[in-house]
């Protein structure tokens, strides 16, 4: 079984997440992670923090000599802005003089203030922080690296920013990320790209946020992943949950989920033909986006995440409510971003690795990367 777990602040000193299940001998570096983080600052409309904040990394546990041991991974992402933020955000007694008491609509910080019992929303927003997803992109790394062994390659693109489309029906393959990262948007239509660009900067003039929509690849994904016998080991169910569970994403769709429920069945589902070059099924389109029944088919894996516009503006309009004096106020200000979407999509990967990993893990077993890779060798080989 695959699990992580993360913990800490926004501001606090240090992100931390553990990863448990890589069997031992993954060929992972410092560096692979750290590229891996850099791809989450990417994008056209980030603000400040992504172009002075650095992620310094630390193996903390479970590597050897540049390979797994089989053992929990712990990663650190030390904050380089911690010197900043000591004071305010110390772990020791002590109190804050700007605590703050109007939280904006559209964010954890109301509910998580009622749930929990403060009248300072840093409480809340500093955990809520998509900073967190930091974290998770090093876990993911980690997943892809042991897909990769099996010959599983993820990529995502964005197809969606506020109004602007992209019109192209192209999708990237892994061997596409270059030309899809050197993107300003992360956009395979460039196109829409400049479409793209030019409603950021009109958002940005005005104060205003951005969300859109990523979609994310899975090539090489074996037949059989996940499960048709109980609720919770469905495939689909599993990546909905896994990329909603994103900071501000609030829609997933599996293949052309939302557009087949308005066609009849006749028009709504893939066809199955035999390869026999290849020696296997396949299905002619990706209409039901790799997987049926709970189960991948062992075709393209296609979902996509909608990210509605991001909750803190640079323009204070708001409306909201003091908790402490109950006045009609508006929001308070974090830096920000206009839009966060071609970063989302990065994360959307790690999530879609982390779900596919465990349930590649689940299904081959093994205790070392070799007897992985060999249990998926002989199931296939058996499905010849």
């Amino acid at each position: 079984m695959l699990r992580f777990l993360t913990a800490g602040e926004s501001h606090g000193r240090a992100l931390v997440v553990i990863v448990e299940g890589i069997p031992a001998g993954l060929e992972l570096t410092v560096e692979e992670l750290q590229g891996e983080l850099a791809r989450r600052r990417l994008g056209y409309g980030r603000g400040p923090r992504m172009r002075f904040e650095a992620d310094e990394l630390t193996l903390l546990g479970g590597f050897r000599h540049g390979r797994t041991l089989g053992s929990p991974l712990a990663v650190m992402i030390g904050n380089t802005e911690w010197p900043k933020w000591e004071q305010e955000m110390s772990p020791g007694p002590g109190h804050t003089e700007k605590p703050l008491t109007e939280p904006r609509p559209g964010h954890a910080d109301l509910a998580g203030m009622q749930k929990y019992g403060f009248d300072d929303a840093r409480n809340i927003l500093e955990r809520a922080s998509a900073r967190e997803t930091a974290a998770r992109v090093a876990a993911g790394c980690c997943a892809k690296a042991l897909l990769a062994q099996i010959g599983v390659g993820i990529v995502s693109h964005v197809v969606q920013i506020g109004p602007v489309v992209a019109k192209s029906t192209a999708r990237p393959t892994p061997a596409d990320l270059a030309i899809v990262d050197a993107s300003e948007v992360r956009c395979f239509d460039p196109e829409a790209e400049a479409a793209m660009i030019a409603e950021i900067k009109a958002a940005a003039k005005d104060g205003d946020s951005l969300g859109g929509i990523v979609e994310v690849l899975a090539y090489g994904v074996p037949v059989g992943l996940g499960s048709h016998v109980q609720w919770d080991r469905k495939l689909d169910g599993l990546l909905a949950q896994a990329m909603l569970s994103i900071h501000a994403v609030k829609g997933v769709e599996i293949g052309d989920g939302f557009e087949v429920a308005g066609r009849r069945g006749s028009e709504a589902h893939d066809p199955i033909s035999w390869d026999a070059g290849a020696g296997t099924y396949r299905r002619e389109t990706t209409l039901a986006g790799g997987v049926e029944g709970g189960m991948s088919t062992g075709e393209l894996i296609v979902a996509r995440a909608a990210m509605k516009p991001l909750a803190t503006l640079n323009r204070p309009v708001l409306k909201t409510v003091d908790v402490v004096t109950k006045a009609e106020t508006v929001a308070f200000k974090e830096r920000t971003d206009v839009t966060a979407v071609p970063a989302m999509g990065v994360v959307a990967e790690t999530m879609m690795a982390l779900v596919l990993a465990g349930e590649a893990l689940r299904k081959f077993g093994g205790d070392s990367v070799a007897e992985f890779v060999r249990n998926r060798d002989a199931f296939i080989g058996h499905l010849g």
